[in-house]
């Protein structure tokens, strides 16, 4: 008899307990160290590689089909952003999540991060919890984005003085109009139970919105359909207070 045979239920459930898969990317010893005594303490996490270059990155990605890799900035060779951009455009890890570690000092790079491809960003600084939060977060496949840090961002990175050009987008015309408002409210900065309690309809709802406006433009994720928003000018950054 051929065919495939239907998969048991002890595999389904091995696969959907299956440990996230962390490849760890710093150019600092101590620092990946550190991370991964952390990560591997946690249930529900392993970490399966390491690179202290973004090229040995993704190829650790690669090799051990990660499912989040925690990506430093700043390192030799290929830097964290243009490392992070190969993995988001590579359809071979079209799976893979980036974390990036940011530092105050590099706080000028997250939206091109977020831009590159990443799913989120942590302070170097975070306590241990927030860490394993944030991996658990992205490796969802939900962005690491807080009402806060989301208009934070949008305030400090995207003025219209100094912005890119706004490039219409003709995947717009695709959106209900219910999905172009939950769309420009999460640029905004809103969380899901912020939308719907303005919208008057359920967290999930707000959430089945936001995943069919992601579809339709070709988003990663939430990040980056915040990124979408404003670059297609379906949500405006304010002007500076004079």
């Amino acid at each position: 008899m051929t065919g495939t045979a239907p998969s048991s239920p002890a595999s389904s459930a091995s696969a959907a307990t299956a440990p996230v898969r962390v490849v760890l990317a710093d150019d600092q010893d101590l620092v990946r160290e550190g991370l991964r005594l952390v990560i591997n303490r946690a249930p529900g996490l392993t970490v399966v590689g390491e690179a202290a270059t973004g090229h040995d990155a993704i190829r650790a990605a690669r090799r051990a089909r990660a499912d989040v890799v925690l990506m430093d900035i700043r390192m030799p060779g290929l830097d964290g952003l243009a490392a992070t951009r190969r993995i988001a455009a590579d359809d071979g890890l079209a799976g893979v999540r980036v974390l990036i570690l940011t530092t105050f000092e590099v706080d000028e790079y997250i939206f091109e991060a977020l831009r590159s491809g990443a799913s989120g960003f942590l302070g170097k600084g975070a306590r241990p919890a927030a860490l394993i939060d944030a991996i658990r977060t992205v490796a969802r496949g939900d962005a690491l984005l807080s009402p806060s840090a989301t208009r934070s961002l949008i305030a400090r990175f995207l003025k219209p003085h100094d912005s890119e050009p706004v490039r219409p987008s003709p995947l717009l015309a695709t959106l209900t109009n219910r999905e172009r408002e939950v769309t420009a409210l999460i640029a905004d900065g809103m969380s899901n139970t912020d939308i719907a309690r303005q919208l008057t309809l359920s967290p999930l709802t707000v959430k089945t919105h936001a995943n069919h406006a992601m579809t339709k433009l070709g988003a990663r994720d939430r990040a980056q359909l915040v990124v979408l928003a404003y670059q297609t000018g379906l949500a405006r950054a304010p002007r500076p207070q004079q």
